[in-house]
């Protein structure tokens, strides 16, 4: 750390209590009182040095008092400043360093200590020594944290912009280039490095990262902070590199952000030692939430999406602005194809819960993506042929992804039993069926919903299937639906006719490549002898494709069998209810229906008959 050392005298000044005398033997004849504390002084050496006490002492003259008395309860910096200015005024030694440098030189100014008072008076010697500060990557940023004490005074002197500047400068500049001694965490590096024959055999300095000055200025206040951020972005900085810093802030001063913090813990966290260290309350920590928004990049992908919704989820707790949340929608949805599906399980904030995660937002979210993706991509694909898209959609591969998210996403929320089935279908129905190479994903949702929800009605149930496409269902799909009972017939018929589709043109295929391959053989063998070997190659894989032909009938006609009983299964079922009253009446004795006296009685004439 920098310092300057002024003054050649020993020290003339002994305190005692409240109150600070000068030694030098003579009566004091000027008092002056700084908040609680009082300095007994002689005029003659603050005269010469200060343009304002001179005119202070000069007008208590007029007075005709022994001792004059002065209050200075405005100067900048307090008693402490005035302690140092003092021991100038006198010679005394004193020494100035980054932490005193920006107090004093406010006090100097306010205090009129030119040139004109006195040569290499105190203002020309802390301008002087803030100009050599500022060189230091430490010494400027403990300097730039004292302005918070004399915050109005140097914003007048340009204080605290120098800082900012000085910072943002060395934080946008290359250190490969300039190779700066300085170490990970933006120390000096003061290690002296060992030289032997000439040849330096100290450890060499490790090579930094861009994020070393991460730490250093995540001890600045909000608003210097935040105004540094705005010179580093002005200064030419990367995005990521910015979105970084902002990140490592608000991981520091929002407890929230830390995933495995609950939320009636997040007011204190604990130390190493053991000792607990106060947090920001609620208020502060949605106040500095919501500025941290306006600091990050909005360009796509800078951000990482995870921290985005942890940030979110964050918002809810801490009731942020609406404004705040949505902001924050938006820009989860802008890069939604990067998002993990346990960031996006989101609980419920709400008062009145009726699911156990907030779907609402996740909706939200999805809207918005698929708004800009609608912008920002050509209309949607036109079919050529069956599973082929027209190429010039860029954003195909991202919906894929989102369409799988949102596939998972309704498999974890579908057990829900307060999950009503119109969000269900709107939020399934989002995706567009292009964007489903396979339907798996909604199929699995689609079951294990059904299963959550056996009251649905036969007509809520046609309507979920419409959301899976039967054609791209995969062939343990296909298994499953065929002997799933929770499933309309209608949908167990389409799966077993498109499985049964596929299985025919598979074998046509096969029978197509066989006969391309026996006429090649019967072409080679009147061409004459050219390779044995070769024949006898294909005349095996012959063999091999008609083995898979007869195993690909043999499972078709299983899956037949599987439908016939799955049909009279069902046909059993729909009989058996309807007619269940009518099957009951016909099964009872007749006699049974009468009064119990008149069967009493047939029984006596039977048996007086016999």
């Amino acid at each position: 750390m920098a310092f300057l050392r002024l003054g050649s005298k020993s020290e003339a000044f002994r305190r005692e209590g409240q109150a600070w005398h000068c030694t030098s033997g003579l009566p004091s004849d000027v008092t002056f009182e700084i908040g609680e504390m009082s300095f007994y002084l002689h005029k003659f050496p603050l005269i010469s040095r200060s343009g304002l006490l001179a005119k202070l002492i000069k007008d208590s003259s007029k007075d005709d008092v022994s001792v004059s008395e002065l209050q200075l309860n405005d100067i900048p910096g307090g008693a402490k400043a005035f302690e140092l200015v003092a021991k100038f005024c006198y010679g005394v030694k004193i020494e100035i360093t980054p932490l005193n440098i920006v107090s004093l030189r406010c006090a100097s100014e306010y205090l009129e200590m030119t040139d004109e008072y006195g040569e290499r008076n105190l203002i020309a010697q802390t301008e002087s020594f803030l100009n050599e500060v500022f060189g230091n990557w430490t010494d400027t940023i403990k300097a730039l944290e004292t302005c918070e004490e004399v915050l109005p005074q140097a914003e007048e002197l340009h204080i605290v912009s120098r800082c900012i500047n000085s910072l943002a400068m060395k934080a946008c500049t290359d250190t490969k280039l300039f190779n700066w001694p300085v170490s990970e965490n933006g120390h000096e590096d003061t290690t002296d490095t060992e030289v032997w024959n000439g040849i330096c055999t100290g450890s060499k300095t490790q090579p930094m990262t861009d994020d070393w000055w991460y730490e250093d200025v995540s001890f600045l206040s909000l608003p210097l902070y935040k105004r540094l951020i705005q010179a580093v972005e002005a200064g030419g900085m990367r995005p990521d590199n910015v979105a970084g810093a902002v990140v490592f802030y608000a991981k520091k001063y929002i407890p929230l952000m830390n995933r495995q913090a609950s939320f009636k813990d997040a007011t204190s966290q604990t130390n190493k030692s053991g000792s607990t260290i106060s947090t920001p309350s609620e208020a502060d920590q949605r106040a500095l939430l919501e500025e941290i928004m306006e600091l990050l990049p909005n360009q796509k992908g800078v951000t990482e999406t995870r921290f985005l919704l942890r940030l979110l989820r964050s918002a809810m707790m801490l009731q942020a602005s609406p404004s705040c949340r949505e902001n924050l929608e938006r820009r989860v949805g802008l890069q939604l194809d990067q998002a993990a599906l346990d960031d996006l399980l989101i609980p419920n904030m709400g008062y009145s819960v009726e699911t156990l995660y907030d779907i609402d937002c996740f909706q939200r979210i999805l809207d918005h993506f698929m708004s800009i993706d609608q912008a920002s991509s050509a209309p949607s694909p036109c079919i050529m042929e069956e599973n082929q898209l027209m190429e010039g959609s860029t954003s195909l591969t991202s919906l894929t992804r989102v369409a799988n998210l949102v596939d998972s996403y309704l498999s974890e929320v579908a057990p829900d039993v307060n999950y009503k089935f119109p969000k269900f279908q709107s939020l399934a129905a989002t995706i567009p069926d292009f964007a489903r190479p396979l339907t798996d994903g909604i199929y699995r949702a689609i079951d294990i919903y059904l299963k959550a929800h056996p009251w649905l009605t036969d007509s809520e149930r046609e309507q979920i299937c419409r959301l899976m496409n039967c054609q791209k269902l995969s062939l343990e799909a296909c298994t499953h639906a065929a002997q799933n009972e929770r499933l309309p017939l209608r949908v167990i018929v389409q799966v077993l006719f498109f499985e049964q589709l596929r299985l025919r043109t598979s074998i046509s295929g096969l029978f197509f490549v066989s006969d391309n391959l026996d006429n090649s053989r019967s072409t080679t063998l009147h061409g004459g002898n050219r390779n044995t070997n070769t024949s006898n190659g294909r005349g095996s894989s012959i063999d091999d494709m008609r083995e898979r032909v007869a195993e690909l009938e043999k499972e078709c006609n299983s899956m037949k069998q599987e439908f016939k009983k799955v049909v009279k299964t069902k046909k059993k079922w729909n009989v058996f209810c309807g007619r269940k009253s009518e099957c009951d009446l016909n099964s009872v004795n007749p006699s049974k229906l009468q009064p119990r006296h008149v069967n009493e009685r047939k029984n006596q004439k039977n048996g007086g008959s016999r």
